[in-house]
């Protein structure tokens, strides 16, 4: 029997985690059932860029290998989250004449490709180009202008673009570790598409996406996205803070905030306490309200600087849904309550669960909302193209081959 396969995979500074999943597209909207997860520590990766590639390439492998062996099957090809403070994000415009009494997709296509034909600078990379509004003889708000009548059609997209070398490594790591990229995806645009319902698209809502080097901000409002934004912090600059306010080293400090962390300093007991390395082999202890302090303080501060950003960009009114926090970050228990005292909209933590099916209990994480949306990805292009996946067969054929592939 053949399936038709997709694979995300987050490369994170943290973690590297991969999703293998069969395309459903039954349905008006594809889905996907999780058949295999993967998950590793990344080595090799600093601030979301390759620093190592042999240390990148084993962590793909790793990953993508561990999610194989679950489904039972493998995979030839991935679609991979970027992210990074090397992305940037430009607005252009198009307009083009209509020949014809109503708009074609053609008419689309070139209004389309007026707008991204833009100087882009050699050693960047066009990501995507993503429509933000339709005007038909300046009659904004159009979703969709096909069919309409009109004589001139302008649209607004959003340019995303990387660095050329940070792209190229991405790409060369997961070839050298033995599949084929299919295409790069911001991240914030993948977990958002395993995160976020269409409603909570439509009535407005800002999605925070924490990682381990940078966080993702995207505002999304009626169906379309309005905002994208890398900003320079994540959960090790945390980490940074814990290092210099304890005085321990960076795996200790990132040993002590994911058993011990709280962004909430009145969540924590006052008598609890955290034994800590100290001089000459001794044992010293720490109160865990400091920890939870020097937590509660970054977190506190890094959702001051998005709420600054999200007033100056759009107004949080307008944000029917609020603010959805998702990546590793998320999971920092009292995280909601520190970014409620900060934003001006409601906060709730958001998991990947839209579209998915199958092993759900496998990335009910957070951590997971990058690499399923990604895996999502795969199959909007799957049902948009018919291509873009891998197919192959279920059984001990493929089970066969993974094994070749892990001694050989």
């Amino acid at each position: 029997m053949k399936s038709v396969l997709v694979a995300g995979l987050d490369i994170g500074s943290t973690f590297t985690r991969a999703v293998v999943g069969e395309c459903v597209c039954e349905l008006r909207r594809p889905e996907i059932r999780v058949l295999g997860v993967g998950r590793t520590p990344t080595d090799g990766v600093r601030k979301d860029v390759i620093t190592d590639l042999e240390g990148a390439t084993e962590t793909v492998r790793r990953a993508l290998q561990e999610a194989e062996l679950m489904a039972g099957m493998r995979v030839d090809r991935v679609y991979v989250g970027v992210s990074g403070d090397h992305i940037g994000v430009n607005r252009s415009v198009g307009v083009v004449a209509v020949a014809t009494d109503e708009i074609v997709p053609r008419d689309v296509k070139r209004v389309q490709a007026v707008a991204r034909a833009v100087p882009v600078v050699r050693d960047r990379e066009l990501l995507h180009a993503i429509p933000q509004n339709y005007f038909v003889d300046n009659q904004g708000g159009i979703k969709d202008p096909v069919g309409m009548s009109g004589t001139r059609l302008e649209t607004e997209l959003y340019l995303v673009t990387g660095c050329s070398a940070v792209l190229g490594n991405i790409v060369r790591a997961v070839v050298r570790a033995g599949y084929r990229v299919q295409d790069t995806v911001l991240e914030p645009l993948a977990a958002s598409r395993a995160v976020l319902a269409e409603d909570e698209r439509e009535l407005g809502v800002a999605m925070v996406d924490m990682g381990g080097a940078t966080t993702g901000l995207s505002v999304h409002y009626e169906g379309r996205i309005r905002h994208l934004e890398v900003l320079p912090f994540g959960g090790n600059t945390v980490t940074g803070d814990l290092i210099r306010g304890l005085s321990v080293p960076f795996a200790e400090a990132r040993t002590i905030k994911e058993l011990h962390g709280c962004a909430r300093a009145l969540l924590v007991d006052p008598a609890d306490v955290i034994r800590l390395p100290g001089a000459n082999g001794s044992r010293r202890k720490v109160a865990r309200t400091l920890v939870a302090k020097l937590i509660e303080e970054r977190i506190e501060s890094m959702f001051r600087q998005i709420d600054r950003r999200l007033q100056d960009v759009f107004p949080q009114v307008s944000l029917g849904a609020g603010v959805v926090i998702t990546g590793g970050v998320a999971i920092t228990p009292g995280i909601v309550e520190t970014a409620r005292g900060s934003l001006k909209s409601p906060v709730r933590i958001g998991a990947p669960g839209e579209g998915l099916s199958g092993l759900l209990d496998a990335i009910s994480a957070p951590g997971f909302a990058t690499a399923a949306g990604l895996a999502l990805h795969g199959a909007d292009y799957f049902m948009d193209t018919g291509g873009g996946v891998s197919t192959v067969t279920s059984g001990m054929v493929t089970r066969v081959g993974a094994w070749l592939k892990e001694f050989f």
